[in-house]
């Protein structure tokens, strides 16, 4: 849930301003993971590292930093180490003493910034208090510097000369839990090391020459390492023992490089574009400029356990700039228009109604041989998943079944070999989603990832699956990725249905809709001014009910969702066939409500329950399709949306719901990107 970036230049001179500089544009970059404090480590005079952090977000500590002599000093220095965090908050309030980068000690000897939680930090905390260690935070991440401080102190007592790199991997040993770690110590200057188990972690490379290789091999702590296409004990394999600290097979040795450490690509792409995305167990360490991946365990799996791949990041720097929006999620709900365009573009035929998704296409017979197909997610994945589940059970006759990842888990829920298991997320690293992957494939499911994130961990661990191409996402509340993963679960929808004669018109009415739909949106969009000076009305009510059914409900839950998240209001997204049931209680004159009534399937129930509200003296705001007399004449406000194809009409109805939320959000004088308590990417259970 937090944010890592760390920088090291090697034989590159640099002045502290400017690293500093860069620390802070790295943190900028992941603030939406992370806003409610933020740190930095750095190299200091005499040997020393300075630690500065401040609550709040990154541009406090920004004008905090300015303050310090060593970014008022322009002197140079070839090799630095930085590293640095903005961080939400799991284990103590947010105050500069729970900020990262946590430290061993008073003299800062071992720092690291931290990225997950640790699950048994209070029997270490217990075990090193025993050994005289006094704690000052509140943290479970204080407990890895001090017990890294622990193994360095107890091996120079037994007269043992460790690595860096080894230190670390006999701490985090003891650690259970999901982690990204980045380390830096005044012990082992101009060295970094960095590791990762359930947390994401990548490392940018930037040099002025080429690359010598575009794979790094992994190096096994309990034995050997490989090159691609040798065999284990061949004559290829390299002893640990036998190679050096200076080897290196990226770049020529002493060449000046710089490398990025982060946990996201959009934190390094403005210095590079080549990065290696490491791997669970995975130890990186970069030792007078030369870097080396470790493993603490060996696999017998696949050649890719042996070497990590060097790869190039197609992510644009304008991409992840707000441009002439007011914020990331204005900015990212008008470009759907273009999202989704991205996510048909090349899957979609208009012209022979085919539809290919490439990762999907070489398992298409072992799904429609499955006894049920499962969709798991959380938020708003999990609500693009009921948006589709009964397209799903129309083209693909078969049982369609969505669950809620953390609930999935907790019911320790069936799972059969002939089943299909999709998981979706935006990050591609929701710890509840990638937990529940793990499960599903233990248990001999086939796995399918939908994701935003090239590289993540659900797209690497899964067995086949698609990106959604929506572009990158840096928002808290999510809304382009939400529409964009509707799409992709409806493509695979047509997909399963292409050779199913009773399906083929139903496939040309929603195909001829896809090739629509951007223009759609853009209609959609025009409705700003009209949901602005409705949120005029609102913005100072409490509570908010959102109903409808059929199609339109998993509609309600986003938008019900999205209210909550950005407006701190009290909001519910309702089944409208539930009306009676319980929520009728709530409907007088004074609360806000908002019907979607569309001409589908269920207009008619939707009318009932129009009228019932109506009854109570509600005055519901209506969204549906222009013309509908019936029901605007019950309506206190009206929102058209274009009538289109029954199953593709929740992606025109959620937009005026996001937008809702956006101007609500404004008007509160709230961060509309950064909400409260809420971080972009869930990496904790």
């Amino acid at each position: 849930m937090c944010g890592i970036f760390a920088y090291l230049n090697f034989c590159v001179p640099r002045n502290k301003k400017y690293i500093l500089q860069t620390l802070i544009k790295g943190l900028q970059r992941l603030e939406y993971r992370g806003y409610d404090s933020a740190g930095v480590a750095y190299d200091s005079n005499n040997n020393t590292t300075r630690i500065v952090k401040k609550r709040g977000k990154v541009a406090a500590l920004s004008k905090h930093i300015e303050d310090q002599d060593e970014f008022k000093n322009g002197e140079k220095t070839d090799i630095h180490v930085g590293i640095a965090h903005t961080r939400w908050a799991t284990h103590g309030e947010p105050n500069e003493l729970n900020s990262h980068p946590q430290r061993s000690g008073q003299d800062n000897e071992f720092v690291v910034v931290h990225n997950g939680i640790i699950t048994n930090y209070k029997d270490i905390k217990v075990y090193l208090e025993g050994k005289g260690f006094k704690f000052e935070s509140e943290t479970d991440t204080e407990v890895i510097p001090k017990l890294v401080k622990y193994v360095y102190d107890k091996s120079k007592k037994e007269n043992k000369e460790l690595q860096f790199r080894q230190l670390v991997e006999l701490a985090i040993s003891q650690l259970e839990g999901a982690f990204a770690l980045v380390f830096k110590s005044r012990h082992f200057p101009g060295q970094i090391v960095a590791t990762r188990r359930g947390s994401p972690l990548l490392v940018g490379i930037s040099t002025k020459t080429p690359l010598k290789a575009d794979k790094l091999p992994v190096i096994y702590s309990e034995g050997d390492f490989r090159l691609e296409g040798s065999g284990i004990g061949s004559s290829n394999v390299i002893k640990n023992e036998e190679m050096d600290g200076n080897w290196s097979i990226l770049h020529e040795e002493g060449a000046s490089i710089e490398y990025y450490f982060a946990s996201d690509a959009s934190a390094v792409i403005e210095y590079t574009n080549r990065v290696i995305y490491l791997e669970d167990n995975d130890v990186a360490a970069v030792v007078d400029g030369n870097l080396t991946i470790h493993r603490l365990i060996q696999h017998d799996e696949s050649d890719d356990d042996y070497y990590r791949s060097v790869q190039t990041l197609q992510l644009e720097l304008q991409e992840i700039m707000k441009g002439n929006f007011a914020s990331f999620m204005q900015k990212e709900i008008f470009e759907q228009p273009e999202s989704v365009v991205n996510t048909m573009r090349g899957r979609v035929n208009f012209e022979n109604n085919n539809v290919l998704l490439g990762g999907l296409k070489s398992y298409m017979s072992t799904i429609r041989r499955c006894r049920r197909i499962m969709l798991i997610a959380c938020g708003t994945s999990f609500h693009s998943a009921v948006a589709t589940r009964q397209l799903l059970e129309e083209l693909t006759e078969l049982p369609v079944v969505v669950e809620l990842a953390s609930d999935f888990l907790d019911r320790r829920t069936p799972v059969f070999r002939d089943d299909v298991c999709f998981f979706i997320s935006q990050s591609g690293e929701t710890a509840d989603t990638l937990m529940a992957l793990r499960y599903c494939k233990g248990r001999g499911a086939l796995i399918v990832g939908i994701t935003n994130t090239v590289g993540s961990s659900i797209s690497r661990e899964s067995v086949c699956g698609c990106h959604i191409n929506a572009g990158p996402e840096i928002g808290v509340a999510s809304t382009k990725a939400y529409t964009s993963q509707f799409l992709t679960l409806v493509m695979f929808g047509l997909m399963m249905a292409e050779d199913r004669i009773s399906m083929q018109e139903r496939r040309k009415d929603i195909i001829k809709t896809l090739k629509e739909l951007p223009d759609l949106i853009k209609e959609v969009l025009k409705l700003d001014d009209q949901i602005k000076s409705l949120a005029e009305e609102m913005y100072k009510h409490k509570s908010l009910l959102v109903m409808g059914r059929g199609y339109q409900f998993a509609t309600c839950l986003e938008g019900a969702l999205k209210i909550k998240e950005l407006t701190y209001m009290h909001s519910e997204g309702i089944l409208a066939g539930e009306l009676k049931h319980g929520p009728l209680a709530l409907v007088d004159k004074d609360m806000p409500v908002m019907m979607i009534v569309v001409q589908d399937a269920v207009h008619v129930k939707c009318m009932n329950a129009l009228h019932e509200v109506t009854a109570r003296k509600g005055r519901p705001i209506v969204i549906c399709n222009p013309g509908d007399k019936d029901v605007q004449c019950h309506a206190s406000r009206v929102l058209e949306v274009p009538k289109i194809v029954d199953c593709l009409q929740g992606l025109l109805t959620v937009i005026p719901l996001q937008l809702l939320s956006f101007h609500l959000a404004v008007m509160k004088g709230y961060d509309v990107d950064c909400p409260r308590n809420l971080a972009k990417s869930v990496t904790v259970e």
